[in-house]
């Protein structure tokens, strides 16, 4: 309960012949109500039969386990125990001389004189009847002291008492009021908490929806953008392997172009080597001859070897005119990446040595 609950300030409604007298400095009364009238509406009310119940109920107990007996057994010095509690108790072993002593009064006992003792057995099965009957529910209305009806609320205690308790020295001084009034206060502050946190677990369930809602939007985002990532990349492969087709074929051409001229240029050797060859072998023959068979050769073949030369081939680049670079992609991608987070436009793009 609250401490710094505000309690009201109210006075009792006065009775007929009704004695009233001072509660405290707020200015407040006590109701002093004749003994005859209560007496008369607590007519009816077995206090008497309470206490006595209660009474029972003590002398029904098991002193070992603290509930109502089961099985009651009794021993020579009147004390009774559950029989599962006495026998299995381990406070009374076997003494030296064979016997065992009271838990309760320390008498000494021998177990074959425990006794079933039938008329507790029976106060037992009586008293759980009287626990089951409608007049159980009304005895926690009333003062388990006093036996009266729990009709006032102590403030400094923060307990529900009776009149007779409220004259008491316990609670000499104390604040006290009518528990239908306390309760009402209660009911409203319980009413208004509970529609406070009524509110509260509306807003609670609305922002779980919200969160909800928030889940399924980031999981459709990053489910866009993880597609919009592989499709991009996938572009990217596709421009890579493009790349790498043209820049083949083209060094595929280079290099047909460059062998076909130099298979040229070793085939006009090779006419040349041997038209040499030829000419070298008549001028040899040639040199066998006499004076007068070389003075009279008309040929011109003397005039044609004097002014033979070899024809050399045209010069074939000895270096690829088409060497291809592939580009630094890391380093582009960092600058993407910078550039993209000052929102800027990147172009990134290929190049070759040959382009």
């Amino acid at each position: 309960m609250n401490p710094d609950y505000a309690w009201p300030s109210f006075s009792l409604p006065l009775k007929p012949e009704v004695k009233t007298s001072p509660l405290g400095p707020e200015g407040t009364f006590k109701q002093e109500e004749p003994r005859e009238s209560r007496q008369e509406e607590d007519k009816g009310v077995p206090a008497m039969a309470l206490k006595f119940l209660g009474n029972i109920q003590k002398a029904v107990t098991c002193p070992i386990c603290l509930q109502c007996l089961t099985e009651p057994l009794s021993l020579g010095c009147g004390h009774s125990f559950c029989q599962t509690c006495i026998i299995g108790n381990k406070e009374t072993d076997i003494s030296p001389g064979g016997e065992n002593s009271c838990p309760v009064c320390g008498i000494q006992y021998s177990r074959e004189n425990l006794w079933l003792n039938r008329h507790v057995a029976n106060l037992v099965e009586s008293l759980r009847e009287v626990k089951l009957s409608p007049e159980e529910g009304q005895k926690k209305d009333l003062c388990v002291r006093h036996g009266e009806k729990l009709l006032l609320f102590c403030k400094e205690d923060r307990k529900v008492i009776c009149w007779f308790c409220e004259r008491s020295q316990e609670h000499h001084g104390h604040h006290t009021f009518l528990v239908e009034e306390v309760a009402q206060e209660y009911q409203e502050k319980l009413q208004a908490t509970l529609e406070r946190l009524g509110k509260e677990q509306q807003e609670a369930e609305k922002l779980g929806a919200d969160i909800r809602k928030e889940r399924t939007s980031w999981k459709y985002q990053a489910q866009t953008e993880r597609q919009r990532i592989q499709t991009e990349f996938t572009q990217l492969r596709n421009i890579l392997d493009s790349e790498e087709q043209r820049e083949l074929q083209k060094l595929e051409e280079e290099e047909k172009k460059t062998l076909d001229d130099l298979a040229e240029a070793e085939d006009e050797l090779v006419q040349q080597s041997q038209l040499l060859k030829e000419l070298v072998s008549d001028l040899e023959r040639r040199r066998e001859w006499s004076p007068i068979e070389l003075l009279q050769d008309m040929s011109g073949i003397m005039k044609w070897s004097e002014s033979w030369t070899l024809k050399k081939p045209k010069t074939v680049s000895k270096k690829l005119k088409s060497g291809f670079r592939a580009p630094d992609l890391s380093g582009m991608l960092h600058m993407f990446k910078r550039e993209e987070g000052q929102g800027k436009s990147v172009d990134v793009g290929f190049c070759g040595v040959g382009d």
